[in-house]
């Protein structure tokens, strides 16, 4: 098993990429995905721009992603302790230190592992472009 967790508002290929890569390191892909009340803390009160419901569904609807769960807390913890994946796996713009759960899972022989991200393509850029081009009309 193969898990992963993030918030995926306006999914777009670096989201994808990034979840076929994840994929190919197992069995089976487990997206955990932050609630719309947790995004509210952990990004900002104007997020998500699509909502939980939205979010799981189109997540669910990719070959690369074989489960989705919902999860209202700051961070996976509870579900990675739940679940025990084989493979944690975050983007590469996590320093392993920082990756939730990693202690846990490498306690029981588990793997904790990065992929490299998309340069360029992140929600963040598109919301910015958005409102960028949005004031310029």
């Amino acid at each position: 098993m193969v898990f992963t967790n993030g918030c995926f508002d306006i999914l777009h290929y670096g989201h994808v990429k990034y979840l076929q890569d994840a994929r190919a390191k197992g069995d089976f892909l487990v997206v955990a995905v932050n609630s719309d009340s947790s995004i509210k803390n952990i990004k900002a009160k104007n997020r998500p721009v699509i909502s939980q419901g939205d979010r799981l569904k189109t997540l669910a609807a990719l070959s690369c992603v074989d489960f989705v769960i919902l999860f209202g807390q700051s961070n996976p913890l509870r579900l990675i302790k739940a679940l025990k994946p084989d493979i944690l796996i975050k983007g590469a713009d996590w320093s392993r230190k920082n990756i939730i759960g990693a202690d846990f899972v490498s306690s029981y022989g588990g793997k904790v592992l990065t992929v490299d991200l998309v340069k360029g393509r992140s929600t963040s850029l598109i919301i910015e472009k958005i409102v960028r081009d949005f004031s310029k009309s």
